[in-house]
């Protein structure tokens, strides 16, 4: 009885572990799918004021917020392709490592741009923004560099897969139509002998008769094979026999005709 009942505690632990596990999996599942969205939420948004404040300020200020966009856009869209690019292509992985050293380029001009925002001294800002939409730009075109060499690795491996693809279904449609070449080679037959073959010579006549090999027609026999005689001299129905007498059999009365 005691080890029923251990065996049921046992058993009921082991239930609820579990189910703290599940129940923290799925929590933590979705933590990080609402910190996911609201991550996005936050880029699309601040993505959007930038892009206002590039069209809407002028000078020092408008151009750091266009500087800005374009490098938030030129990594987002780079670290996008690369990761998509490299769950199917392994040599991708290099150069996920080399973005990610980039991005650390990235991420610290992105902060230095975001303290210029609020420079009140416009003169000291406009000395440094040369510099800065240089970094900018290396960065950018580095960026770029990537993701256009990681699109045309993906698209000349699609075109080389095509090109195998195509060649084996050239290659099968051939086969599906090897009965076309073999119904239009001559059926060989008595036929096709008989018409290869030369005509023979025939012997020239003899001065007392046809050449040997060949017969005269019989022109008095009939096509139909003739019967034997003795098989045409019996009739269609032959005559009934007398049947033998035996001397212990009694002689037949007659009919009395009365």
């Amino acid at each position: 009885m005691e080890a029923v009942i251990a065996v049921l505690a046992l058993l009921f632990v082991l239930f609820v572990t579990l189910g703290v596990y599940a129940t923290v999996k799925v929590v933590g599942a979705a933590k990080r799918s609402a910190d996911r969205h609201l991550t996005q939420a936050r880029r699309t948004v601040e993505d959007h004021t930038l892009k206002v404040k590039s069209f809407a300020q002028s000078g020092p200020a408008g151009e750091i917020a266009e500087l800005r966009l374009k490098l938030r856009t030129s990594m987002r869209a780079t670290q996008d392709a690369l990761e998509a690019g490299a769950a199917e292509d392994q040599s991708l992985k290099e150069s996920l490592g080399l973005f990610e050293r980039l991005s650390a380029h990235g991420h610290e001009l992105d902060a230095e741009l975001r303290r210029l925002e609020s420079e009140p001294d416009r003169g000291t800002l406009g000395k440094r923004l040369p510099e800065l939409r240089e970094r900018t730009h290396r960065i950018a075109r580095s960026a770029d560099s990537l993701r256009w060499a990681a699109r045309d690795r993906a698209r000349h491996f699609a075109a080389d897969d095509l090109d195998s693809l195509s060649t084996q279904i050239d290659l099968e449609t051939g086969a599906l139509r090897h009965w076309t070449t073999t119904d239009q080679q001559p059926a060989a037959g008595p036929s096709a002998t008989s018409a290869a073959s030369p005509p023979s010579r025939s012997a020239p006549h003899g001065p007392d008769g046809p050449a040997p090999g060949r017969t005269r027609p019989d022109t008095g026999r009939s096509d139909t094979v003739r019967e034997p005689a003795s098989e045409q001299a019996r009739p269609a129905i032959a005559p009934a026999t007398p049947r033998p007498v035996y001397p212990w059999q009694k002689k037949p009365r007659p009919e009395s005709t009365t």
